[in-house]
């Protein structure tokens, strides 16, 4: 949600669903992270998303504590299209690259422009935003538990940065990494 709407408790949202029937009247919707569950009373078009209230929540000061929280909706039955992922399926699945670096894993997601970006952590290269597109990811295969990535076209050309030596920097030690890192290439 992107803020407090008005002295009513109307909330303004970015909608980030493919499926815009989620927020009509009686749907009920859950702050992420939470079992709360908010069921949709009023909805109103607003600009680029949403003007929604719901019930129970009546004041400005009770919407308040959903600024600035994701709201999810159960899926249900719902299916999605051939290639289509949710976000939570996302997060936490390996990242490579088509040589077989692993650059980490997927530790968040957000939306730029009409695509999604992965915030992919926890390798060698420190942080890498991937972008959704066909030219960088090669294969989305999350449910098999990999995504393969482009090297080139995310600009990951040569080895990964060598760490540099904790505590003293001597001549020496910086030596020994690199002709660590030059044997490990090899």
């Amino acid at each position: 949600m992107r803020g407090v709407h008005g002295l009513r408790g109307a909330v303004r949202i970015e909608v980030l669903s493919d499926d815009p029937s989620r927020f009509e009247v009686g749907r009920a919707l859950h702050p992420e992270g939470s079992d709360q569950t908010l069921q949709v009373a009023w909805c109103q078009e607003d600009g680029p998303g949403l003007l929604v209230r719901f019930e129970g929540i009546d004041s400005r000061e009770a919407a308040e504590p959903l600024r600035d929280r994701y709201l999810e909706a159960e899926t249900g039955a719902a299916t999605l299209a051939e290639g289509a992922f949710y976000w939570h399926e996302l997060e936490g699945v390996p990242v490579t690259t088509a040589d077989g670096e692993v650059l980490g894993h997927v530790s968040d997601i957000f939306r730029a422009g009409g695509g999604e970006v992965l915030v992919v952590t926890g390798g060698p290269r420190g942080e890498i935003l991937v972008p959704t597109v066909r030219s960088v990811v090669l294969e989305l295969a999350p449910r098999d538990g990999r995504i393969v990535v482009d090297a080139a076209a995310l600009d990951l050309e040569g080895p990964p940065p060598v760490p540099k030596p904790r505590g003293r920097r001597t001549t020496r030690a910086i030596k020994a990494a690199r002709a660590a890192s030059e044997e490990s290439a090899t």
